[in-house]
């Protein structure tokens, strides 16, 4: 797959998702997001299931990653770096995002605001087939250096030989990646959300 100096994107495999989780704590260290998603050691074996289970029960979500080439990770591996998460389905069509909440979470924070980010996606971009970036997170020491634009590339190429659309909820600091790649930033005038919500049509 695309290379990028010693940056390498692969599809990431089922042995990957410790370290998915590891990268995940990483790169969002917002205190907003620390909070609907804590990191307790319950709440990580929570996060590496749902991703090990989506691997293996949600064939149309697709794990992508980028190593690195010049280092190694404890198993003697390329380091993973960045990974992302591309959404091939429907909204309706995708069941449920997560399994039930990790009792170290806040219920019903978390279900209301997934379901505020489910609803702007409706808004948006309505019945239109699109490609949905469920997740991308680059570890600190490698932001800068090209894995995110590795992996939105990815699935924009994706979406453009297939006649679709794109969709992601970006945070404020990260709306510039994607703008790069022809999402437009769609909130709503005045909303103070941190989530941008994005589509490249």
């Amino acid at each position: 797959m695309a290379t990028a100096g010693t940056l390498k994107l692969e599809p990431a495999t089922l042995e990957d998702a410790p370290a998915i989780a590891e990268l995940w704590f990483a790169a969002f260290t917002d205190p907003d997001m620390r909070h609907l998603f804590p990191d307790t050691p319950g709440f990580r074996q929570w996060w590496i299931k749902a991703n090990h289970d989506d691997m293996i029960n949600k064939p149309f979500q697709k794990y992508i990653k980028v190593v690195d080439t010049a280092s190694t990770d404890e198993q003697g591996r390329p380091r993973m770096i960045a990974y992302a998460k591309w959404d091939l389905s429907m909204l309706s069509d995708r069941g449920t995002r997560y399994p039930p909440w990790h009792e170290d979470q806040p219920a019903d924070e978390c279900a209301a605001f997934f379901d505020g980010v489910d609803q702007n996606r409706i808004r948006i971009m309505g019945d239109l087939k699109h490609y949905y970036l469920d997740m991308l997170g680059t570890h600190p020491d490698y932001r800068k250096r090209g894995a995110g634009s590795m992996l939105v590339k990815w699935g924009c190429d994706l979406a453009d030989r297939e006649g679709v659309g794109a969709y992601v909820d970006a945070s404020k600091a990260g709306a510039p990646l994607y703008e790069k790649f022809g999402f437009v930033d769609h909130s709503l005038p005045g909303s103070e959300s941190t989530v941008a919500s994005m589509a490249r049509k």
